[in-house]
């Protein structure tokens, strides 16, 4: 791993599947972090399998693992289950993603793993948090955006709620528990060196993103419906379509790039009305304005209406395909369509990586590891000899 990374020197142990925790590692790992990944001997990550597979595994995999070493054990074997109590012993963080009361049925819990290792943080997501009368109930991603109120208000007002069309609610735990485990190695640092518990539930990390909707409920009553593309209350922004059937998202709801907007497309007499001046009057005549707006780009292709967006400086893009961002020159120039090799060699494509650090930035070290492809390695670096590395495979222990 880079020494140069601005987390070389943590160590991790990832207890995750499928998406939450193991993004919520993946991230730590991109910057440095040691970041080992436990899995189950017979199978291992669910991942492992998700989506298309390439001879066998998924590419998704490889990505969501990238940077992780991978280790096997048994954790309902006891020296499977010693194995990574010493393994959690060195590590600065704890990712896992079970269910509330399934580490501690399994003797990990955190009374007795911070007694073995007082600096450890524990970064716990779960569907409701470890807490609550809703604790113990199985939660996914989807159960997470559904109750934290962000798929009531996406779609459209005729139709049923829609889900975003990727796992939004779990890489938002995600992301939260990422931020909790470095706020919490802050903590240690400067506060005495105690490590303590992150508990991220699936749903209130996405209800944090949910804006105004708390006060505006609670002071006028108001509840935010589904709205399609528009933003109520914020004229224009919208997504349109083009005479060649695309779709463009255009952003105008500034007092100045409004009228610069409407001079582009030859509407100067809105462009000079006294009444759309400001955000106010646009939105009270929001359905003429959309009008306005459709009919133009319906009149004419993608390609110019872009051009002439560009050209009037007023915020707009094509709604982008992952075909459009394999040959866009921003995508390219900022490395986030990055080159790898599949085991066989094969080159294919993968995501580059965010945010960007201009002193220590993250990248890709390696791939989404084969299962167990670190054990050896790993219990080596804790003190096992060859022989009993030998014998805990024979008994089954990793």
């Amino acid at each position: 791993m880079n020494a140069n990374k601005p987390l070389a020197g943590v160590k991790v142990v990832e207890l995750g599947t499928l998406i939450a925790g193991p993004f919520c590692s993946r991230i730590l790992a991109e910057f440095g972090a040691e970041v080992v990944k436990v899995e189950a001997p017979d199978g291992g990550d669910p991942l492992r399998k998700w989506r298309k597979l390439y001879e066998g595994t998924s590419l998704w995999w490889y990505v969501q693992s990238r940077n992780k070493k991978s280790v096997t054990a048994n954790l309902k074997h006891p020296e499977g289950k010693e194995f990574i109590r010493r393994l959690i012993a060195e590590a600065d963080i704890l990712v896992e993603n079970f269910r509330p009361g399934v580490l501690e049925k399994l003797g990990l819990s955190w009374e007795e793993l911070s007694a073995d290792n007082p600096g450890l943080v524990m970064v716990r997501l779960s569907g409701f948090g470890q807490t609550g009368p809703y604790k113990d109930q199985p939660g996914f991603g989807a159960v997470g955006e559904s109750m934290g109120g962000l798929r009531y208000v996406t779609g459209f007002a005729d139709r049923p709620p829609v889900r975003t069309g990727i796992s939004i609610g779990d890489s938002i735990a995600a992301l939260w528990g990422a931020i909790g485990a470095l706020m919490a190695l802050r903590h240690r640092e400067v506060g005495g060196g105690k490590g303590q518990v992150v508990d991220v539930a699936l749903y209130e990390a996405v209800f944090a993103m949910m804006e105004s909707l708390v006060p505006e409920f609670d002071v006028f009553g108001f509840v935010r419906e589904r709205s399609g593309n528009i933003m109520p209350g914020i004229t224009p922004s919208n997504t349109h379509t083009t005479r060649d059937g695309k779709h463009v998202t255009i952003g105008a709801n500034g007092d100045a790039i409004f009228k610069r907007f409407m001079q582009a497309i030859g509407r100067r007499d809105l462009a000079d009305d006294p009444a759309l001046a400001d955000n106010a009057g646009r939105d009270a005549r929001r359905d003429e304005i959309y009008g306005v707006i459709d009919a133009w780009c319906a009149a004419h292709a993608e390609e110019d209406v872009l051009a002439a967006l560009e050209k009037a400086e007023v915020p707009a893009s094509r709604v982008y395909s992952v075909a459009d961002m394999f040959a866009d020159p921003q995508f390219l120039a900022r490395q986030m369509i990055e080159t790898a090799r599949l085991p066989d060699g094969r080159e294919f494509r993968i995501p580059g990586v965010v945010p960007k650090l201009s002193a220590t930035p993250g990248s890709t070290e390696w791939l989404g590891a084969a299962l167990g492809a670190h054990t050896d390695e790993v219990l080596a670096g804790l003190g096992y000899d060859d022989e009993r590395i030998a014998r805990m495979r024979a008994d089954g222990a990793v």
